[in-house]
């Protein structure tokens, strides 16, 4: 089969990690015998430098035409008082592309349970997603405004916009472990009252489905307790970007952790959700997991080839258990030489 990817390689560490997420596709186009056509595009900060704008309209037509959207990573204090951000250009994108939903599992695999902050007897088997809407909420409302002495950011959300993320979130629940945990601050929040009024005339569609309200104070303290008793959160923007951040900790490392954003209707977006890192750029030593995780996110929700993503992560979870790690993870091992044995692996079938 053949597939047409645009690679946003971004700024700051992305390129690393994009060099590292493609490496890994090509040695499942050889081994599984797909072909994988990849055209670069520039975004983020790199595409301010050249052309002036985070989101040239090239880079926008790139996406709209691809099967799948890879993206490394965007940002830097160079460009943080520009006229238009590199963040500036990841909302326009988000918008252009009718990016709605953003998913961001949380696996802890063996290999690396021993190397959380938390005692592995509590982040082990934990294995949830995030489900995240992605283009409404704070950071689209409109008034948004910065004054000498006073600012105003807008949180608005309309019924129609809760009502696509939590139908979504039950639909993928259902393929699951059949329980929906919703994040909410319906106490204090109108929006949250209309989300959680939303959810519960929802749920009556999927009788199944077991749903549990929690505010979103109570739920960033029980991810850390008790993190295995999650299938999946619905939440909004900020929310959700905060809580999958959080979640992170459980894995021992941003660096661990790929997210997929899924459209209305044309291509999604897969990437790692950390930033840039600019201090460690260059250096050889950042973890390509979450970059070859979003690969495999890529093949399994976007093309279908489940055995090709399961490949890549079998491939990965043996290297690390046999001691290749980066330096997040208190490892040695730099990101190219991660990268060559995880290739190597998928080559030999993953056979230890």
């Amino acid at each position: 089969m053949a597939y047409q990817i645009t690679a946003l390689s971004g700024d700051g560490i992305g390129p690393e990690l994009m060099a590292s997420g493609l490496q890994v596709l090509n040695q499942i186009g050889e081994r599984f015998e797909h072909r994988f056509t990849i055209q670069e595009k520039p975004f983020g900060g790199i595409a301010i430098e050249e052309q002036g704008n985070p989101l040239p309209a090239e880079t926008v037509t790139a996406c709209q035409q691809a099967d799948a959207i890879l993206l490394g990573a965007i940002g830097g204090e160079q460009w943080q008082n520009s006229e238009n951000t590199p963040e500036m250009g990841l909302l326009r994108l988000r918008k252009e592309l009718r990016l709605f939903a953003n998913l961001r599992p949380i696996t802890v695999p063996n290999s690396v349970a021993h190397l959380s902050p938390l005692k592995a007897e509590i982040v082990t088997g934990s294995d949830f997603v995030v489900v995240r809407e992605l283009t409404g909420g704070l950071y689209f409302g409109e008034p948004k405004e910065l004054r000498e002495f006073d600012a105003v950011d807008t949180l608005h959300y309309t019924k129609k916009e809760i009502d696509r993320i939590v139908r979504y979130a039950f639909e993928l629940a259902m393929t699951r472990r059949k329980k929906i945990t919703s994040v909410d601050k319906a106490n204090v929040l109108a929006t949250s009252k209309l989300w959680r009024q939303t959810v519960e005339e929802i749920r009556t569609d999927f009788p199944e489905v077991t749903v549990e309200h929690l505010y979103v104070d109570a739920a960033s303290m029980l991810l850390i307790q008790r993190p295995t008793e999650f299938d999946v959160l619905v939440t909004e923007n900020l929310f959700g970007d905060i809580l999958s951040d959080e979640a992170s900790v459980l894995t021992g490392s941003l660096g661990m952790l790929p997210s997929a954003s899924h459209s209305v209707s044309g291509p999604s977006l897969y990437e790692p959700i950390h930033g840039s890192a600019p201090d460690i750029a260059g250096k050889n030593c950042a973890n390509p997991m979450s970059m070859i995780l979003s690969v495999a996110l890529m093949l399994r929700q976007s093309f279908g080839l489940h055995e090709e993503a399961n490949a890549i992560e079998l491939a990965a979870d043996q290297i690390m258990r046999n001691g290749y790690l980066t330096a997040d993870l208190g490892g040695s091992t730099t990101t190219t030489d991660f990268t060559k044995q995880l290739c190597k692996k998928i080559r030999e079938g993953g056979s230890d």
